[in-house]
């Protein structure tokens, strides 16, 4: 092993792209890694934070905490791992100036972390339009109920409330992720901000694959009735959600 690998792997690794759903999205790579936030700052002569692991931050973030230094490095470095595994290529996307990242010619992704693991999504533009992954905490029922009018529709508080309390965590927890999932997806297609009341989840089957169906409308094709899939799953103590937008477009209900 080269010293350069030792470096990456002191800080973050190992690898895996082990598929944590029950089914793997076709043609789409994921990567993900547990990292230390701790080891990416160790002294090193002549290298700013994240250079040694062939990651330079950008200037918006030489100023930031050494834990969100560490995310983006740690997301980044998933990221090329998953290009790499997608088609050969050696690169690693940087931040735009609305702080997406910027992928390669060709490819769409989605990067997400949580309490010292990162992962990344990416694929060919020409299967799929946009992808979205994001990873958010397992939420107590307590947690859940106060977080809940913020993140659910009035026809989703509805649902919740016919739950047992003990599904009310899960339930909260995976609407926010896999809205957040759907935000980064569509944000690179539509250009705009939009908030967790654009969307609502069809119904609420549990773990495992799950539709969204936006009630605003976005711009681009992206309007009322417009719907989407994803899939949510628990891995490690953690929400993990994925939403995919095929080249084919959006589907209306």
């Amino acid at each position: 092993m080269d010293s350069s690998s030792s470096l990456v792997d002191s800080f973050v690794g190992p690898f895996s792209s082990a598929w944590p759903w029950a089914s793997p999205l076709p043609g789409a790579c994921l990567v993900a890694a547990r990292f230390d936030p701790a080891r990416l700052d160790e002294p090193t002569a002549g290298h700013a934070p994240g250079e040694r692991h062939g990651v330079v931050l950008p200037p918006r973030l030489h100023g930031a905490v050494a834990k969100r230094r560490a995310e983006y490095v740690a997301g980044r470095l998933c990221a090329r791992r998953a290009l790499q595994l997608l088609d050969g290529r050696d690169a690693i996307p940087s931040m735009n100036e609305d702080r997406s990242p910027c992928w390669p010619e060709g490819c769409v992704g989605a990067i997400t972390h949580s309490d010292g693991w990162a992962a990344a999504l990416v694929a060919h533009r020409q299967v799929y339009r946009g992808v979205g992954l994001d990873a958010e905490r397992l939420l107590s029922e307590e947690q859940a109920r106060r977080l809940a009018t913020r993140v659910l529709t009035a026809e989703e508080l509805v649902r919740m409330e016919t739950l047992p309390p003990s599904s009310v965590g899960l339930m909260v927890s995976a609407t926010f992720s896999l809205k957040e999932s759907l935000f980064k997806a569509l944000y690179p297609l539509v250009g705009r901000m939009f908030h967790f009341s654009a969307a609502e989840l069809m119904a609420w089957p549990g773990i495992g694959p799950v539709r969204l169906r936006l009630l605003e409308d976005l711009g681009n094709g992206w309007t009322t009735g417009c719907e989407v899939t994803g899939m949510v799953c628990l891995h490690e103590d953690r929400v993990l959600s994925l939403v995919s937008l095929p080249a084919a477009g959006p589907e209306e209900s």
